[in-house]
């Protein structure tokens, strides 16, 4: 088993994970302004760009040089965990919505 590696600020995140994260903090459009590669200009998706980062060590370096100097929000809680699902209750079985009384007759 390999030592735990205190000092890697990646430690624990995958390529895909670092990427993901990226792109729903800077959007496509941002993010190929700040690392100009075609795969986040043209027709940009997570499943091309994971290709081209794992062929090319110097677009990689960047994007993970990116994710290090990037200050997220803090809520780190809502990106590693699902958010929860609320009841919905449909509106014909809730009293206020029921049909309303017929008025009375004068």
């Amino acid at each position: 088993m390999t030592p735990p590696q205190k000092n890697n600020p990646l430690h624990a995140f995958t390529l895909e994970q670092i990427l993901t994260r990226l792109v729903a903090h800077y959007g496509w459009e941002e993010l190929g302004h700040r690392i100009d590669v075609r795969c986040f200009n043209f027709d940009p998706s997570i499943k091309s760009s994971l290709k081209f980062l794992r062929k090319t060590p110097w677009a990689r370096t960047k994007v993970e040089q990116l994710f290090v100097h990037t200050d997220f929000p803090s809520t780190s809680a809502s990106v590693t965990t699902p958010p929860a699902t609320a009841t919905i209750t449909p509106a014909a079985s809730t009293p206020a919505a029921a049909a309303p009384s017929p008025s009375p007759a004068p």
